[in-house]
């Protein structure tokens, strides 16, 4: 590694990412629980500095092998660029087209606080445990209602037992609703956060995906620290790594045909977040996402299915700015600009491609 650039190993880690070899490890992000944003993140001023930066090599459009020669445009990139400022808070975006392999990112592989998008994760893992036959649908298990007590007062924050439903009613309320109580008593059948890390780990390979701390935890600590501000690993996510799950997830990779039906149903059902991904993209468009909502962070992950067929992935991390509004407005305006980038460079034969990779 003697004589290499902190430039050329982040494009060293793009192209292992590119051909599949695999991520980096959590280590490699060299961030402390707690880290300052504007010493980590600081802000290019112009979109020439911001490519021959640290960051440039991860906005670069990374491409399936057989696509080489076709990138995204640099009018596209220069647009995402200009959406995307970290002058208010930091912004993590990322968006993959499931025929082309066209990618863009801004901080695509930072950890940004995942919040309620992590409850995808958490569904798959109840699937595929259904998939394996050591769970049922049909299961019933109580909601895990939060007990009042004092921030920070206890690692696990007290829950009670609650009304019982099935697995299927529970994972319906957890993605469509973000059901905070259905998705801890999921969390707690298939035996907790570090469950889900290990499913994730196993099956995707996707090493910097991280959940530490159930939901009642998560909500009730939410005030330590500010997170448009400071960068926290726990609970977080690089937005590749989210984008490539929800890839995985509806391209079949991991789990069986019905059990991805049902996840990927259920996010096209999803009634929260009305103003972030929903408003950025024309009306009647086809999509399916989940929201996240935490302390100055909002977020929206998902896919959306183009005029011509192809899918593309996004997830979009946003904190700071002026309040939940304009965290909102800032989620639609990346959307609509990755909707209209993607869109203006169309894929030959995108139907036939989309039905090669199982995303019909």
């Amino acid at each position: 590694m003697k004589g290499l650039s902190s430039h050329k190993l982040r494009r060293a880690g793009v192209a292992i990412r590119r051909y599949g070899i695999g991520f980096l490890a959590a280590s490699a992000l060299g961030f402390a629980p707690a880290a300052s944003a504007q010493d980590t993140h600081p802000q290019a001023q112009t979109f020439e500095e911001f490519l021959n930066g640290p960051e440039g090599a991860i906005l670069d459009s990374q491409r399936n092998s057989q696509m080489a020669g076709d990138p995204v445009p640099e009018q596209f990139r220069r647009q995402l660029f200009a959406v995307a400022p970290q002058s208010q808070g930091r912004i993590g975006v990322a968006a993959l087209d499931l025929t082309t392999g066209r990618t863009v990112s801004i901080q695509g592989h930072e950890p940004f606080p995942m919040a309620s998008t992590s409850k995808i994760a958490v569904a798959a893992t109840f699937l595929a445990g259904v998939d394996a036959g050591k769970y049922s649908l049909f299961d019933r298990y109580p909601l895990m209602v939060p007990v009042a007590s004092e921030p920070f007062s206890s690692k696990v924050a007290p829950v009670r037992k609650g009304e019982m439903m099935s697995a299927q009613t529970l994972l319906e309320r957890m993605i469509t609703r973000s059901d905070n109580q259905a998705t801890d008593a999921l969390l707690a059948v298939v035996g907790g956060p570090q469950a889900v890390n290990e499913w994730v780990r196993k099956n995707t390979g996707l090493m910097n995906f991280r959940i530490d701390r159930d939901i009642a935890t998560l909500v009730r600590d939410r005030w330590e620290f500010d997170l448009s501000r400071h960068v926290d690993v726990r609970d977080s996510t690089p937005p590749d790594e989210m984008v490539q799950l929800i890839a995985g997830i509806h391209q079949g990779k991991w789990l069986s045909p019905a059990s991805r039906g049902l996840l990927v149903g259920a996010m096209t059902r999803t009634i929260t977040g009305s103003t972030r991904i929903k408003a950025g993209l024309p009306s009647g468009t086809n999509f399916g996402h989940k929201t996240g909502t935490l302390n100055k962070t909002a977020s929206d992950v998902g896919f959306i299915t183009m005029p011509d067929g192809r899918v593309v992935v996004v997830a979009i991390y946003v904190t700071g700015q002026s309040g939940p509004a304009a965290r909102n407005a800032k989620i639609a305006e990346i959307t609509r600009t990755l909707y209209n980038g993607y869109a203006s460079a169309p894929a030959r034969h995108a139907a036939n491609d989309n039905s090669r990779l199982g995303t019909n």
